[in-house]
């Protein structure tokens, strides 16, 4: 399987948290920069990286250098602000994928509410899309924020998988199992709107196998697992071992990573 081939699965790398762990002492290491390098090597077709209004893990410097020394292409998430505008509109990264953001949360704890902000996204997505920015919307698996973005002329959605994940991790197999067919429907609904459908948050070797086969997803952004698994197996195991998974579940082999 190939990243020509039409079944072919993306993977999406954040490298959020290798910033984390820097800025938790000050000065440059680990340098996130030298990250994206590892995954590059490893198999990721893209990086992600999430510039905060707080900066509390990636800082503006990473950004330039991403665009500047990374060769794969950089998928901004950012909150819908005219500062966060302004970045993204000066650095042109290859996707922009707007976010939700609480400055007092932890991690992104749900979806964009597109339909409710629809109205304060349009000049957003619109001035992104006249830039040649490929926008993305985190949203949850839902109809109405699926043809919300159809209606803002957003061309790609991410799928929000927190949910599915948190019942996995608590052995609630009925509840994982509703959390999947939402995925897995709101792909498909989504899909068959004119959009490209990807997906993540909270994804392990555990999950990503039934999600990875969904047909209808083109990528899915993983970042702190790969991160935290790294301690123990290395970043560039690590994310060649996802990168197996998810081929092996696409082409029926698998469904959950060894």
């Amino acid at each position: 399987m190939s990243a020509n081939d039409n079944s072919y699965l993306r993977l999406g790398v954040n490298i959020d948290h290798v910033a984390t762990i820097r800025n938790a002492r000050g000065g440059d290491h680990p340098d996130p920069v030298r990250a994206a390098r590892l995954a590059a090597e490893a198999g990721a077709d893209g990086i992600t990286a999430h510039l905060r209004e707080d900066r509390r893990h990636i800082r503006d410097r990473d950004i330039e250098r991403l665009k500047a020394e990374i060769g794969l292409p950089l998928n901004l998430e950012m909150a819908a602000t005219v500062e966060m505008l302004e970045i993204a509109l000066r650095h042109k990264p290859h996707a922009s994928c707007l976010v939700p953001e609480r400055r007092e949360e932890v991690t992104t704890e749900g979806g964009l509410d597109a339909a409710g902000q629809h109205n304060h996204l349009k000049s957003y997505i619109a001035q992104l899309n006249e830039a040649g920015i490929r926008v993305s919307l985190f949203i949850n698996a839902d109809r109405a924020q699926l043809d919300a973005a159809v209606s803002l002329g957003a061309p790609v959605v991410e799928l929000h998988t927190g949910a599915y994940c948190e019942a996995a991790f608590a052995g609630d197999e009925a509840q994982m199992e509703t959390e999947f067919q939402r995925i897995a429907e709101a792909a498909r609904y989504g899909a068959e709107a004119g959009l490209e459908v990807h997906a993540g948050h909270g994804l392990t070797f555990e999950t990503v196998g039934p999600v990875a086969a969904i047909p209808d997803l083109k990528e899915l952004n993983i970042g702190h697992f790969l991160i935290g698994e790294a301690i123990f197996g290395g970043l560039h195991s690590t994310i060649k071992r996802m990168r197996a998974a998810m081929d092996e579940a696409r082409s029926g082999r698998a469904v959950v990573g060894r």
